[in-house]
């Protein structure tokens, strides 16, 4: 297939990465990659789903990383892989010989391995320089799910309207399903049985990066789990409390241990992030120096500093990403031109072991299997948010009392801008149309 018809197609059929800030896949789509590299390093604690998709649909995954590398002219394609995940590494093994120009690369089963900076350098040996992005190395990295759904779309003409997500914790029957984009927290959760416990919380996302949700939120292209946890959990702990607060805790008990900065990966790969530094600048109030506040644009939020490394239990993620923000909202941009610091020589020693972060969050007892189910969950309303993705939101096509078809295009892209457009998850009738969602009824 031609890059043009590639990016088209991909366009046109609402691709997003399907997990983290859901960057608009036909914007990756670059004969500036020379490698292209298979994300199935499944980043957080509990989350299943790169690894069963690949394991189940290798041969289809693999195929269109072949199409993807012929039409952007790269090289070499890396499917990188947690080497605990045994069955899904004898799947991609099985096909490997009918792919010239792929590898295989095991991965440790450390935190944030999914993170592309990391990634990148793992795998390749190549370092992103700070405040830029993986093409800028040479490098297109797209996770599995995301690969799956331009296979869908190449092949099948199928744009994203349903997103699979781990349903985990306290439910009775853990479970991996197919869920139609718009559907609620609440049911979605009644397809992995009910809740075993009174007191709990919906929690959608990775435990690291993830955020406390209520019942009646939906599922967007970028959703991989439901967690559902005790009231009183470390990781709802960690979540619920405000901003201000925790600036008051910061001023009251850091103690400059610079724990947070010793163990942050982006920092052990020489960008130019140090966590404590920006605690001390903004717990004095102490502006001379400006550089740790700036930074904060260098916080990939992996949440290692406030989540395992800060023996205050302090929130330093929380405060950088507050700062971060503003100074966006403020329309300052990402430093560029900073020189990349060489390789901490204690690197190969800070990195997190995934099974010692499992049980230092208090979530040993949740990582079991759950398996995938991809009966399609039926649904009789559904929500369907129109930015579901970085870049402008889509903007809606539809009004109230058109009929829809599922597949059906309800939200046009912003033309001109870094957007995608938003298809209807079911068939049905138009209850709302606004410049935020779309509400459908099943007919």
């Amino acid at each position: 297939m031609d890059i043009k018809d590639l990016i088209s197609t991909v366009k046109e059929n609402g691709v997003a990465g399907a997990g983290g800030a859901g960057f608009p896949t036909y914007a990756k789509i670059d004969k500036r990659a020379d490698i292209i590299i298979l994300n199935c390093a499944e980043c957080e604690p509990l989350l299943k789903v790169h690894r069963q998709l690949l394991q189940k649909y290798a041969y289809e995954i693999m195929c269109t990383l072949d199409m993807m590398a012929e039409a952007m002219e790269a090289g070499t394609v890396m499917i990188a892989v947690k080497e605990a995940y045994t069955k899904t590494v004898e799947a991609v093994k099985a096909n490997l010989d009918l792919f010239s120009g792929f590898q295989l690369k095991l991965l440790e089963e450390v935190y944030p391995m999914g993170d592309e900076v990391v990634l990148i350098y793992e795998t390749t040996g190549k370092k992103v320089p700070p405040g830029s992005i993986p093409i800028e190395a040479g490098v297109a990295v797209f996770n599995v799910e995301t690969v799956f759904n331009i296979c869908k779309a190449v092949m099948e003409q199928e744009p994203v309207y349903t997103k699979y997500l781990t349903i985990a914790g306290e439910v009775k029957n853990p479970i991996t399903i197919k869920a139609p984009i718009g559907m609620s927290v609440e049911a979605a959760v009644t397809l992995a049985g009910e809740a075993v416990i009174e007191d709990y919380v919906y929690y959608m996302g990775g435990p690291m990066t993830g955020g406390i949700v209520n019942p009646y939120d939906t599922i967007t292209k970028t959703t991989n789990a439901i967690l559902v946890l005790p009231k009183d959990h470390t990781v709802v702990h960690k979540k619920s409390g405000t901003s201000s607060i925790d600036m008051k805790r910061a001023m009251a008990a850091c103690c400059q241990c610079e724990m947070c900065t010793d163990l942050c990966p982006r920092h052990l790969l020489g960008h130019p992030i140090a966590p404590h530094m920006f605690m001390r600048a903004a717990t004095s109030g102490v502006t001379q120096d400006l550089s740790p506040f700036l930074d904060t644009m260098f916080c990939c939020s992996c949440g290692i500093c406030e989540m395992y490394a800060c023996p205050q239990d302090l929130s330093p993620r929380k405060l950088i990403t507050e700062y971060k923000t503003g100074l966006r909202n403020k329309g300052i941009p990402i430093p560029k031109g900073i020189p990349s610091r060489e390789i901490h020589f204690m690197r190969e020693y800070r990195r997190i072991p995934m099974e010692r972060l499992t049980a230092r969050l208090g979530l040993r007892e949740y990582d079991v299997e759950a398996p995938l189910d991809e009966k399609e969950a039926a649904v009789k309303q559904v929500k369907i948010n129109l930015s579901q993705h970085i870049g402008a939101r889509a903007l809606a096509a539809v009004k109230k009392n058109d009929i829809v078809n599922r597949g059906d295009i309800i939200a046009q892209a912003d033309e001109g801008k870094l957007s995608i457009p938003v298809h209807a998850s079911i068939t049905g009738i138009i209850l709302e149309a606004n410049d935020n969602f779309v509400i459908i009824k099943s007919v």
